[in-house]
């Protein structure tokens, strides 16, 4: 295993540039970039269609205007984004499954006039109320958003265009030098899920990005990072854990990146590991169960490695993928940050943490009334945003006081400096005078019925403020097995949720997170039967 230092003279450049060093680091033929349709592209074609598709949308867009993407785990969206940043465009990532109001809140918000999309994409996700809804979006000035279809531009793509794109990519670094953005500008915008109001924009700079990347390398090393693995990111480019790590990552360090348009697609994804001989594959807990339970036999024998972000990791998880000797890396990250803030890595990895915090990130611990060893992470780094976009003031980037990001995550940080995520801030309900974790119920849930899915929430009550409730997907749930469990393994009975609702299926976002909101709102509706 080999591990570098963190270099942040290598974050002062633009993504665009990462990419044209890396085609000259591994070779302009080298196979980097995949999807389902099985057409490798090579460091020298990324470049090319980069070039071709970047001129055509900087033709009708300004320098450092954000330009909405809304496109699947295809190699066009990474065509698309490089493209953009080429020619000095942010790339405003559009999350297609968050429904038309909170799409028509994020190109508002971002101002964002031009969306890239595809004609193909739109048929078969069935988008076009989506599409009729962004037409009927104002920008500022009063100009609608204007759609931009990929099968029309390139058809627009004349002999000469290719013939032009050809001789700039042998002078790519001198055609961008003239175009790119300023490191600390924004390369990209994100959108939060809006479940507590407007969706914000987190407006991520080249810095940041290329900083993630390269603390997220130096501090796993190589292997299992490096040349010669192949990465399997079917999680969604709208969100920066399938960015970051599931494809800007791969790119810049030689890594063949390999992307699938759907997490959901469980039978799929394993017949695609098998296919392209994965042996990185990105996912959260919820899908790491599905692609295991739905594998065939081989489907997953290449996979080394699998990185596991965005939710808890059960112990049910560890131990379907450890059958096969292939190793979990549980991380932890935000938006805001890039978004890797720790991740556990090979030659230290300690199930129920989520490692060590990245290199270059200084951490403190704000004091939470109640818990006396945790506090409420708040972090400052290369890696932390430039700033939020929001919908009071759009189109403006409003930096983080002091560059310090407030994660909203309460944690614990033991003497070898491995990070406990004890739930978030607002996931924690006071009864009884006492702080009881949400995070921990459902843990206490798993431990005893593993097989299932289990989602804390709180309901009014009116006598005691608020009351605890599990919902679960647990067919023949009930409250006294779960207390007779919890008081054998020492907890209060504070601790134990006051009613269990069974549910079919727990709400699930596309980013693979358990949907909070969604199951709050389930949970109301259920609540005649309390």
């Amino acid at each position: 295993m080999t591990r570098t230092a963190f270099d942040i003279g290598k974050t002062r450049t633009s993504l665009f540039r990462a990419i044209l060093d890396a085609r000259a680091a591994y070779g302009a033929s080298t196979p980097i970039l995949e999807d389902p349709e099985r057409a490798p592209v090579s460091y020298g074609r990324l470049v090319l269609g980069s070039l071709v598709i970047g001129a055509k949308l900087a033709a009708m867009t300004s320098k450092g205007e954000a330009v909405g993407v809304m496109l699947p785990n295809v190699n066009a969206v990474a065509v698309t984004l490089l493209g953009l940043s080429a020619y000095g465009r942010v790339a405003a990532m559009l999350n297609f499954t968050a429904g038309s109001k909170n799409l028509r809140s994020a190109v508002e918000t971002a101002q964002v006039r031009l969306v890239v999309t595809s004609r193909r994409f739109i048929d078969t996700a069935k988008l076009d109320e989506v599409v009729t809804a962004l037409e009927e979006t104002e920008t500022a000035g009063g100009e609608r958003v204007r759609m931009v279809y990929l099968e029309d531009v390139r058809g627009s793509v004349t002999s000469l265009d290719k013939a032009a794109a050809l001789a700039k990519s042998f002078v790519a670094c001198w055609v961008h030098s003239r175009h790119a953005s300023a490191p600390d500008e924004p390369a990209v915008i994100l959108f939060t899920s809006g479940s507590e109001g407007k969706p914000k924009g987190v407006a991520l700079s080249n810095a940041n990005l290329l900083a993630n990347m390269r603390q997220i390398e130096a501090h796993i090393g190589t292997p299992p990072l490096g040349e010669g693995q192949v990465v399997l990111n079917p999680l969604p480019v709208f969100h920066s854990y399938g960015l970051t790590g599931g494809l800007l990552l791969p790119l810049a360090t030689g890594m063949r990146a390999v992307l699938y348009p759907s997490p959901l697609h469980y039978r799929q994804v394993p017949k695609m590991a098998k296919a392209v001989g994965a042996t990185i594959l990105f996912g959260t807990d919820t899908f790491l169960q599905g692609w295991a339970r739905a594998a065939e036999g081989g489907d997953l024998d290449t996979v080394k490695v699998v990185v596991a972000g965005a939710e808890r990791v059960r112990d049910q998880t560890r131990e379907m993928w450890g059958k096969s000797g292939c190793v979990i890396l549980e991380g932890y990250g935000a938006t805001e940050c890039s978004p890797v803030i720790a991740v556990n890595q090979t030659f230290d990895n300690r199930a129920g943490t989520v490692g060590r915090i990245l290199p270059a990130i200084e951490v403190r611990l704000e004091p939470v009334e109640g818990l006396h060893d945790a506090g409420r992470l708040v972090v400052r780094g290369p890696n932390v945003m430039a700033g939020y976009m929001l919908s009071d003031a759009p189109g403006e980037v409003q930096p983080p006081p002091d560059g310090w990001h407030d994660t909203g995550d309460i944690v614990s940080i033991d003497g070898d400096g491995f990070v406990r995520i004890r739930g978030r801030a607002k996931r924690f309900a006071k009864i009884g005078g006492e702080m009881v974790s949400l995070a921990a119920i459902e843990t206490l849930a798993a431990g005893l019925w593993p097989g299932a899915s289990h989602v804390a929430v709180t309901l009014p009550d009116p006598r005691k403020g608020e009351q605890i409730v599990l919902v679960t997907d647990k067919p023949d749930a009930e409250r006294g097995p779960l207390l007779a469990h919890a008081q054998a393994q020492g907890y209060s009975e504070l601790w134990v949720p006051r009613a269990i609702l069974v549910t079919a299926a727990i709400p699930v976002l596309g980013s693979g997170k358990v949907d909070y909101a969604g199951t709050q709102e389930l949970a109301r509706t259920m609540r005649p039967m309390l």
